[in-house]
């Protein structure tokens, strides 16, 4: 029977023998003991565990045996019923309490035996269904597939259908459809009264004004800066990419005080511009405006990437064959190049829009009486009324909005193919961009280059002075200290600031995320390429809608379901973990895909031919040559974990705090000079760790091939 099938059984016999069922359960606290002791829900796992074992010593091949697949799925169902339908107080579900009548007091949750028992459960299903075919009877890819589902079930659905269904509890915490139809036609959500004149608009209004406005704006401003990147002589090209990611490392919450101590009613340029023309400052900058140009600065770097992405991939032969045929340059643009520009500028527009509707960072700071539902949903859950079913109808609302827009894309992009790239040869020259257009785009730039530069001016300089925001420039070390004091002393290195905490935590996370996010999405990408299944399609679907999600729902969904038993993690710094690697999980999947799409498969094959396994094929052949998409999604999902705060603001703890969060608390005490401190300390240590990745992994090298070749070997 192989091996790996006498393995997995016998973990799930040793789990329910040997190690503890429910949190804080000591050694031997295990299935068996328990069930003996009274929770006799627990045996029926036992005799499942020792059901395989017989059958895995007895038969030939216990995975074709149809007991096999019985006892599997009777397992793994019993694990999910005992698990599932006991909540706090006891049954949650109808009909439970007649199946574990000693469970009416309720019970902790899950402990390491019932995890790996369920690990254990998923490798013996795997082993069953690659037995019968699946995968084509290869174990590592069958294995990789039920367990990347079930994870996806666990960490994703489960959590969103959790929060649907708290949307529909009423007060007295029965189930009815009648108080969500409440809340959710509210006049306070849906009013239109900003844009008829006749007050202030709902909270679902301002959100997708908001979103619309902001989406567009980065997307106008990430096509200006890629045509002036790609497909110009401008002398600043470099300046301007590296002004444009800048934005990816920066903390939230920053920008938006840095845009207050410029634009606010006491602020440098406020108070410059109202000396010069005898004007009385306003309070403009806290509202929508502001709100709108702080997203704007924050989302433009990520339009600006994948725009500039389509524009570097597109086909010069097709541009150059309209230039040959006598058209202009203006004409070549409009006919050739904006058209294929679609679905980028689709996916632009999507991705601001989605971060727009989730950021919850800016709002905070900047948003003044102009709600949004990101901030209501903060409100209702960290507020003096802790209101879950409010904050789970307001999630349920901003996750359709997500839903509609990408309808909404799909339908604007229809069934055109926008493919360019294919085996013939692409050695045409680029066509540069009209100069009509290249002196639009400079237009565009030009404004966004100079607020980002102030920005990032207050920022720096903020950190290290006496107070900015009043002008008191003298220098000082002081907020630094306040935060990253320490002592080396006789005891060692204590460290005595006040944001140690939330530093330490923030890199822990970050550098256990960043690997298991990489490595589970390239996993993801190289089954999806390169293996065939049934459910090859809705396997795709599930693992890219977590990135659909956006941030505020995942976090009040992780609460309503991981805040209970069986999987009671709330507070702990594996919730914060998980949570960030299935957020990020599409990102390095998609990379993935695209660094697989250009290997042959012949190379693959051959190793098959001699006899190696999926493992080891994608270990050995797969992973050295696609090492920049492994880059690309290590450095994101590092980068994501330490300045993400729309989801992990939901999660933090007094025992594990993350840096974005620690920034918040300063800034709501208008602590500005210490939260600046803290980031420019922030963004530089993940500039050393983003070049310590570039030094293990290796770093990117795109282009097309050089039109002269040499067969000298190339230098350095």
């Amino acid at each position: 029977m192989g091996r790996v099938g006498l393995f997995w059984s016998a973990l799930l016999l040793a789990t329910v023998l040997a190690l503890p069922w429910f949190k804080g359960g000591a050694i031997f606290s295990s299935a068996l003991t328990e069930g003996l002791a009274g929770r006799v829900w627990l045996l029926p796992l036992v005799a499942v565990a020792l059901g395989l074992a017989a059958l895995a010593f007895g038969t030939r091949d216990w995975r074709v045996h149809p007991a096999g697949a019985v006892l599997v799925g009777v397992g793994l169902v019993w694990l999910i019923l005992q698990g599932f339908g006991i909540g706090l107080r006891g049954p949650a579900m109808p009909g439970i309490a007649v199946l574990f009548p000693a469970a009416a007091n309720g019970q902790p949750g899950f402990g390491w035996g019932a995890w790996v028992a369920g690990i254990a459960l998923v490798g013996v299903l795997a082993e069953v269904l690659a037995a019968r075919g699946f995968c084509r009877g290869e174990r590592f890819a069958a294995f990789s597939i039920v367990g990347i589902v079930a994870a996806l079930t666990l960490f994703v659905f489960f959590p969103i259908l959790t929060l649907m269904s708290a949307a529909f509890i009423a007060p007295d915490g029965t189930l009815s459809a009648l108080p969500f139809l409440i809340r959710i036609t509210a006049p306070d959500l849906w009013s239109i009264g900003c844009l008829t004149g006749g007050g202030r608009c709902g909270v679902v209004v301002n959100t997708v004004v908001l979103g619309v406005l902001s989406a567009a704006f980065a997307a106008t401003l990430g096509l200006a800066l890629a045509l002036l990147v790609a497909r110009t002589d401008f002398r600043m090209r470099r300046f301007l990419r590296a002004i444009a990611i800048l934005p990816i490392i920066t903390p939230p919450f920053v920008v938006g005080v840095a845009i207050i101590v410029l634009f606010g009613r006491t602020g440098v340029v406020t108070v410059e511009v109202a000396e010069w023309f005898g004007m009385r400052p306003s309070r403009w900058v806290y509202g929508l405006p502001g709100i709108l140009l702080a997203q704007v600065l924050a989302f433009t770097p990520v339009t600006f990437l994948v725009i500039l992405s389509a524009l570097e991939a597109i086909n010069p032969t097709l541009e150059e064959a309209s230039t040959t045929l006598g058209a202009r340059p203006v004409t070549t643009f409009r006919t050739v190049t904006w058209p294929l520009l679609r679905p980028a500028l689709a996916a632009a527009f999507l991705l601001a829009f989605i971060e727009s509707l989730s950021d919850f960072g800016n709002p905070i700071v900047l948003g003044g009486s102009y709600d949004v539902l990101s901030t209501k949903i903060f409100f209702a859950v960290v507020g003096a009324q802790y209101d879950l079913s409010q904050a789970a109808t307001l999630s349920v609302l901003l996750l359709g909005l997500t839903v509609a827009a990408f309808w909404l894309q799909t339908r604007w992009l229809g069934r055109s193919s926008y493919v360019t790239v294919t085996g013939k040869s692409d050695a045409g020259l680029v066509a540069p961009v009209p100069p009509l257009i290249k002196w639009a785009a400079v237009a565009a730039v030009l404004p966004f280059v100079l607020v980002t530069v102030g920005v990032y001016v207050i920022i720096l300089i903020g950190g290290f002075v006496t107070d900015i925001a009043r002008m008191e420039m003298s220098p000082t070390f002081s907020h630094l200290w306040t935060a990253f004091s320490f002592e080396l002393g006789e005891r060692g290195l204590q460290l005595f600031g006040s944001a140690w905490n939330s530093m330490i935590t923030t890199l822990w996370v970050s550098t256990l995320s960043a690997p298991l996010t990489m490595g589970i999405g390239i996993l993801t990408a190289w089954l999806i390429a390169r293996q065939d299944f049934v459910g090859k399609r809705a396997f795709e679907f599930g693992t890219l809608l977590s990135f659909a999600i956006p941030g505020t729902v995942v976090g009040v969904s992780y609460i309503a379901a991981f805040n209970v038993p069986p999987i009671d993690m709330t507070g702990t710094l594996w919730i914060l973990v998980i949570c960030f690697v299935f957020r990020n999980l599409p990102v390095g999947m998609r990379a993935g895909i695209a660094a697989l799409a250009q290997i042959d498969r012949s190379m693959e094959e051959a190793s098959q031919t001699m006899g190696a396994g999926g493992g080891r094929v994608l270990r050995d052949v797969v992973l050295p040559l696609i090492r920049p998409a492994i880059f690309t999604a290590l450095v994101y999902s590092f980068v994501t974990a330490m300045t993400a705060v729309s989801a992990v603001i939901f999660l933090v703890s007094a025992r594990h705090n993350m840096a974005t969060a620690y920034i918040m608390g300063r800034v709501g005490n208008g602590e500005y000079a210490l939260a600046m401190a803290y980031s420019t300390v922030l963004m530089l240590v993940m500039v050393a760790c983003v070049a310590l990745m570039n030094l293990v992994v290796g770093r990117a090298r795109l282009g097309r091939r050089s039109a002269v070749t040499s067969s000298a070997p190339p230098t350095e």
